[in-house]
């Protein structure tokens, strides 16, 4: 009868917590948020000169004063642009799926931040210029989409980027780009000084991503395959015993960053399983303790991203999976 009982309150907790969720999910998906996906891109490949005094009226803030206008007359007309222009458009032949994605994180953004306003969405090239793949600011959103063309597109294939980097150069990766760079204007700390500060920096930036793209994978989080995000989880515990064995987690060491939280195509444990491991293991303990301290505090998402690593570490009592 006992035991009956206690499967019973389980179910009732988890239908009442299902039911919540619903509530939530049906909010935000109600929250009216308007918006067209302005494809600067396709109208410079279709541009002549007789369009360009319009376009720098339109687009003033993509046209450098210095820079003379028959540097970008050249432009319209260059043969390498025109092939990245076109290639653009091949992939990218409509906006239907990007714009929902888009949409749905600014209703997330929407409901947990009042004053978030929508701002103008452009799409445009930039030479894969891959670490400016996309840019935010209060009122602009721009995606460089010849940096999205696929894990295997020639444009990556063929040049000297790393492969660790070009398997997210990937249409699906848009949205998580944009939640990290949202991720960045609301997170603060003011120490980053240790391994743990560091960890847990990136550990929030990824839990933001929780919050406003519950529709993404963890996966698509964090820029895993599959495959490396089972092999992070199977191995956290051993990972964690690593840097509390190694005193790591206080260390000013500045070559530890480098070892466990940049881009990398594998984590430097100097160990016989680094080829097997996925590279920036750091951010993903990071993200395990980030979570724990939601989960035990209760604490918002905005007010997360304010607080001090100390205190989400002190406060989340982690403890990694066996």
């Amino acid at each position: 009868m006992v035991m009956r009982n206690y499967l019973v309150l389980i179910w009732v907790l988890c239908f009442l917590s299902c039911n919540d969720d619903s509530k939530l999910i049906n909010e935000i998906e109600n929250i009216s948020i308007d918006f067209e996906i302005d494809r600067f891109d396709s109208l410079f490949k279709n541009a002549t000169s007789k369009d360009l005094p319009k376009l720098k009226k339109s687009y003033p803030f993509l046209f450098s004063a210095k820079v003379p206008d028959s540097i970008y007359i050249n432009r319209m007309t260059d043969s390498l642009q025109n092939v990245v222009l076109n290639e653009v458009e091949s992939e990218f032949t409509n906006s239907d799926k990007l714009h929902s994605e888009i949409s749905l994180l600014f209703k997330y953004l929407k409901y947990y931040d009042k004053s978030f306003t929508v701002p103008r969405v452009i799409t445009l090239t930039n030479n894969v210029a891959y670490r400016d793949r996309t840019i935010v600011t209060d009122t602009l959103v721009l995606i460089a989409l010849d940096n999205y063309l696929g894990d295997s597109h020639r444009f990556y294939t063929e040049s000297d980027i790393p492969m660790y980097l070009a398997k997210n150069f990937k249409s699906e990766q848009i949205v998580s780009d944009l939640a990290g760079d949202y991720a960045e204007k609301y997170n603060y700390q003011k120490n980053r000084k240790t391994l743990l500060d560091e960890m847990i920096y990136f550990g929030k930036l990824l839990y933001f991503k929780d919050v406003v793209l519950p529709f993404k994978t963890d996966a698509e989080k964090i820029g895993y395959t599959e495959d490396e995000l089972k092999w992070a989880e199977a191995n956290e515990s051993p990972i964690w015993s690593y840097f509390i064995e190694k005193e790591m987690l206080y260390s000013t060491d500045s070559t530890l960053p480098n070892r466990f939280i940049a881009d990398a195509p594998f984590t430097k444990f100097y160990l016989e399983l680094d080829n097997e491991s996925p590279g920036r293991l750091g951010q993903y303990i990071g993200w395990q303790i980030v979570r724990a301290y939601a989960e035990t505090t209760d604490k918002g998402v905005l007010n997360i991203m304010q607080t001090e690593a100390e205190e989400i570490f002190r406060k989340s009592k982690f403890k990694p999976k066996k």
